[in-house]
């Protein structure tokens, strides 16, 4: 719990920015600076949350390392990710010229608005480096358990990047691109921050003779191709759930606006459970990466153990939440009563969502500890299937109601697919210790 609360306060941190740049530009901007935001929000949200594989990936190989006392493949992992994080970053800065008028090509916005969020967009790309390489830094401090750190640093971006929009959109009226150029700011202090917050904490625990940076390990093949491999499956796996809540937002579409927009006021419950959850399957991913490297089994079942009661009692809670107060915390989120209607209508839907997500969070975080990332993209390409094929047969014949149900059985699926794997994934650690 003591390593969980930070992560998810640090998770919590995300949609207050969010809040104040649609506050500000709701009363300083104008209504194309809002749509702008909304537009270019869309794609940056979609591709750092697909290259969220910077951070998965580290985290897991870190923890191993570090399981296994090799502090200088600890640093060499890091310097690694930092490596594809840099090429990222100079292929983001290299095309964003073109990265607008390609995203902005799949959206729907009127000229004017669109033209607006090409220029978000372009002013945001210049801080896609840092965030990039920030990613691999999270994931070190969480592999190694230093998620006050991670909170610290969290608390610090996110605090800069707010006066920096109050600052340039609102009392400046820059608009959308004071936005986007106060995140990219924002971004680059966060990245200086993180790399003194990793540094100091790998200084300390450094007891080795070799060199702080050690090139030679770094640049093995083998290993880069290893945490290659891992990113292109992880990449794979969060393509794949992307797609899912796309097609479940697509088929929504289809029942009508009041549909829609339920369903996305109830997509903002399944969102915020998801901090919670999200922070104990990151406590297990450096927990069962330490025991693997460590190759302690009895230590790797008791990270799952303990990981997971507080998961499940935090999931139970939630649901209970959802099930029982739904309709108030609805109230607060809208006030068109159709909308709320049918959003209270399908409460009981998004409670048992919660409710059993959490064994895919939890087998996740186990798995990306473990690096075990062929069995993530195999079973995402299984559960996305079986999404596709249960909104074929039921959205069609019981409306959003099948809808729901199909997107319950997605994540379902999902763990179903990994625990599969799991009793071999436990064998394969060590003997009992």
């Amino acid at each position: 719990m003591r390593r969980a609360w930070p992560i998810i306060l640090a998770n919590a941190t995300l949609p207050l920015l969010g809040f104040v740049d649609t506050a500000v530009l709701g009363h300083g901007g104008s209504v194309l600076d809002l749509g702008a935001i909304a537009l270019g929000t869309l794609v940056f949200n979609f591709l750092y949350f697909s290259l969220n594989f910077l951070r998965m990936s580290t985290t897991g190989f870190v923890a191993q390392a570090a399981g296994a006392g090799d502090e200088p493949e600890v640093r060499a992992v890091l310097g690694r990710s930092l490596l594809v994080a840099a090429a990222l970053g100079l292929l983001v800065l290299a095309a964003k010229a073109a990265i607008p008028a390609v995203a902005l090509a799949l959206l729907h916005g009127s000229p004017a608005v669109e033209a607006v969020a090409s220029r978000y967009i372009e002013a945001r790309s210049w801080g896609a480096p840092a965030t990039f390489a920030t990613l691999t830094l999270r994931g070190t401090l969480i592999a190694l358990g230093y998620s006050r750190e991670l909170l610290a640093l969290e608390l610090s971006l996110n605090g800069v990047n707010l006066v920096l929009t109050l600052t340039l959109a609102g009392a400046l009226r820059w608009g959308a691109v004071g936005v986007g150029i106060g995140s990219a700011i924002a971004e680059w202090f966060g990245l200086a921050l993180a790399c003194v917050l990793v540094y100091l904490r790998l200084r300390q625990r450094r007891t080795d003779s070799e060199a702080f940076v050690p090139w030679p390990r770094i640049l093995r093949v083998e290993r880069l191709t290893q945490l290659l491999r891992a990113n292109v499956d992880i990449w794979l796996r969060t393509v794949l759930l992307l797609v899912g809540f796309a097609v479940f937002t697509d088929q929504g579409a289809r029942f009508g606006d009041t549909v829609l927009a339920a369903n996305h006021v109830l997509l903002q419950f399944l969102g915020f459970s998801a901090f919670f959850l999200d922070g104990f399957a990151n406590v297990a991913e450096s927990l069962v990466g330490t025991a693997i490297g460590a190759g302690q089994r009895a230590l790797f079942d008791r990270a799952v153990r303990l990981s997971s009661e507080l998961a499940c009692a935090s999931a139970c809670v939630l649901a209970a939440i959802w099930w029982g107060l739904g309709g108030f915390v609805v109230a607060l989120l809208t006030e068109f009563a159709p909308v709320r209607e049918t959003a209270t209508r399908y409460l009981p839907f998004a409670a048992l969502y919660t409710l059993l997500s959490v064994a895919a969070f939890q087998l996740d975080g186990i798995f990306i500890g473990a690096t075990r990332t062929r069995a993530m993209r195999t079973a995402a390409l299984l559960s996305t299937g079986a999404f596709g094929v249960a909104v074929w047969l039921l959205a069609s014949r019981a409306g959003n109601d099948g809808l729901w149900v199909a997107f319950i059985l997605f994540v379902v699926a999902r763990a179903v697919a990994l625990g599969l794997h799991y009793p071999a994934l436990r064998r394969s650690v060590g003997d009992v210790a």
